[in-house]
């Protein structure tokens, strides 16, 4: 099998792989013993905390360098209690960056976004519209710096990354690249509404860890990961700040920030806005709804992972395809969200090998420093397929154009022929869950490294549909698309469709999910801001329609996109839900469905798979986990 590794070392999907790249990009500078700091007045007066990290050159000449700047609602800085370890580092969110950038000749700019951190003023909005307008001034703050060259970047992890696509949609002049890491489009669709379905954890969740901070509560901080080290003691004052009244009457301030809980259940449509402001809906904290605002000479990289939460790679995918004009870049790896977990059950170590940053740098090095990287000669597309465990390259998305539809038979069969006529039963089963060791887990901040490790045996609660045994390994390389026809005896239902690849030796792993309200079936047309390459809807409350009992309806919708290879031997396994208890709510409320799934005739349930040949045929040549 070679190496089971997500490493980049030696692939031919690159004339010059990152890992390649970094070794040979030298790191010139120091980095300062510690930033300066200090507050930029917004508009309003609302005062907001940044830091700056300036790369020290050793001769004393440094010139003007270009900047790339951190958008976080998490601590641009901690305070370090007055016995912390000198290990510990004050910047848990901001650090890699830093520490990446700044020696190789970028100035670092850390904000903590309105109503966070050390800044003053509220949240109104989970990625508030006020917070993109703090944004531009930030920028028109750094260019009129010294040591600023007028060119600005912005990059980050999940809040970060959709904060530098908010950034760019400001059309800010001086912003000439963006990396969107682990991001989302839509922040209704592919964060928490995916399917139209509300995910039941995760607001809560979320607000968990942003009182902790907002409201500098230590004790719940102490029980999240990545926040819960000791030596943690508030957000960090700015210097002109000495004594902490400013940083301590910013967080009271933030007493009257917005509860996730709440505010994200005035959305359960796309359509809705709020009742004291009907300008704001849904799209006013989604990064697409503002895509016009992005200057054509603004250079895209965004970076997803295949177990990317419950729809983040869809993010990825339609910013790609919904910004044609801009010079653009795709990465999508066998990672979980931020790439903490190579996901694949047959890697060596649960740590990626692969340097997310890497890439990164060489983006930013073309686009910011016009340094000769080679990216021009470089696909502007890179995949990793599991099973294979190898990186390939694309010119564009979707990357296979083929197909394989398999339809739903009798006695569970799933075949190329779309078989006799008919319908199977299933009784929907609230308690049915997709367990704890999920995609959806690390959204939650769990620190979770091995996936789907019960999912054997999980799916005997569902109604499901199995190939023969394979006769040639094939890939599926994309998103595939469940077309299936039903029918409920409730006004309401949710189908979550699992796939699995069940191989010779019974193992069942795994592959991809999707989800889909009945409520929510019409499909659309998608907008330009919006180009999806699979069915699109636009989950409005105008074109949501209520289910006859009784009455058979088609459901077409995508699975998450990935690239899987199957084996030579394995089954592929179709899996059908009514529920998934451990991440979604409940519908219709204590109302389980009885579906007829129905087959054949002029019902013929199937799913289209975006097939290739595999590079792979035989489950013997692979190595186990």
């Amino acid at each position: 099998m070679g190496k089971m590794s997500d490493t980049d070392a030696g692939s031919p999907a690159w004339r010059v792989p990152p890992s390649r790249y970094l070794a040979d990009r030298p790191a010139l500078y120091d980095l300062p013993a510690r930033p300066f700091s200090l507050y930029l007045a917004m508009r309003d007066g609302c005062r907001i905390a940044a830091d700056v990290y300036l790369p020290q050159a050793t001769d004393g000449e440094r010139g003007a360098v270009p900047t790339i700047l951190i958008l976080t609602p998490y601590y641009r800085r901690f305070a370090l209690g007055g016995d912390a370890s000198s290990a510990t580092d004050p910047s848990p969110n901001a650090a890699k960056y830093r520490d990446f950038f700044v020696p190789r000749g970028y100035a670092v700019v850390v904000v903590d976004v309105r109503g966070t951190g050390a800044s003053f003023g509220t949240r109104d909005s989970f990625r508030s519209p006020t917070e993109r307008d703090d944004f531009r001034e930030i920028a028109d703050w750094i260019v009129t710096q010294d040591w600023s060259n007028g060119v600005i970047g912005s990059t980050g992890i999940s809040y970060l990354g959709a904060a530098s696509c908010f950034l760019a949609s400001t059309g800010h002049p001086a912003v000439k690249a963006i990396a969107p890491l682990f991001a989302v489009w839509n922040t209704y669709v592919d964060h928490l509404y995916p399917g139209g379905v509300l995910l039941n954890q995760l607001a809560k969740s979320y607000d968990d860890i942003m009182v902790g901070l907002d409201h500098d509560r230590r004790d719940i901080l102490a029980k999240q990961p990545y926040f819960d080290n000791p030596d943690f003691a508030g957000p960090q004052p700015v210097d002109e700040d000495v004594d902490g009244a400013l940083c301590r009457a910013a967080v009271r301030a933030h007493l009257g920030n917005f509860h996730m809980p709440d505010f994200i259940s005035e959305f359960r449509f796309t359509d809705d806005r709020l009742p004291y402001d009907p300008s704001f809906g849904a799209h006013s904290f989604s990064p697409y709804h503002y895509a016009d605002g992005i200057r054509p000479d603004c250079a895209i990289l965004s970076v997803s992972g295949w177990m990317d939460g419950a729809g983040f790679s869809n993010g990825a995918i339609a910013r790609n395809l919904s910004l044609p004009g801009n010079p653009q870049h795709l990465l999508i790896g066998p990672w979980d969200h931020g790439a903490r977990t190579n996901v694949s059950p047959w890697r060596e170590r649960p740590q990626t090998d692969f340097d997310v940053l890497a890439e990164v740098l060489r983006f930013f090095d073309h686009y910011l420093m016009g340094r000769d990287t080679g990216l021009q000669d470089e696909a502007p597309i890179h995949y990793f397929c599991i099973h294979t465990d190898d990186w390939r390259s694309a010119t564009a998305w979707p990357p296979v154009e083929t197909s394989r539809i398999l339809h739903l038979g009798t006695d569970g069969a799933l075949s190329e022929e779309a078989g006799a006529v008919g319908e199977d039963e299933y009784r929907v089963d609230f308690t049915t869950g997709s367990g704890v060791n999920t995609r959806h887990e690390r959204l939650a901040a769990v620190a979770l490294t091995d996936y789907y490790t019960d999912w054997q045996g999980r799916d005997a609660a569902m109604l499901c549909y199995e190939t023969a045994p394979l006769d040639e390994g094939g890939e599926i390389v994309g998103h595939p698309v469940i077309d299936l026809w039903m029918a409920s005896n409730q006004g309401d239902a949710v189908l979550h469709v699992y796939l699995s690849e069940v191989e010779a030796d019974g193992s069942v792993r795994y592959v991809t999910e999707g989800v889909l309200r009945a409520l929510h079936r019409q499909e659309t047309t998608a907008p330009a801001n919006q180009n999806w390459s699979w069915p699109f809807r636009d989950f409005s409350r105008a074109n949501a329609a209520p289910l006859e009992p009784g009455e058979a309806v088609r459901m077409r919708f995508a699975l998450l996109p990935v690239a899987w290879s199957f084996a030579a031997g394995s089954r592929i396994r179709l899996s059908i839900a009514g529920a998934d208890c451990d991440h979604y709510v409940q519908l219709p409320y204590g109302r389980p469905p009885v579906l007829a799934v129905m087959r054949g005739g002029e019902t013929p349930s199937r799913i289209e798979l975006p097939w290739q040949p595999s590079r792979e045929t035989s489950s013997e040549t692979r190595g186990m986990q």
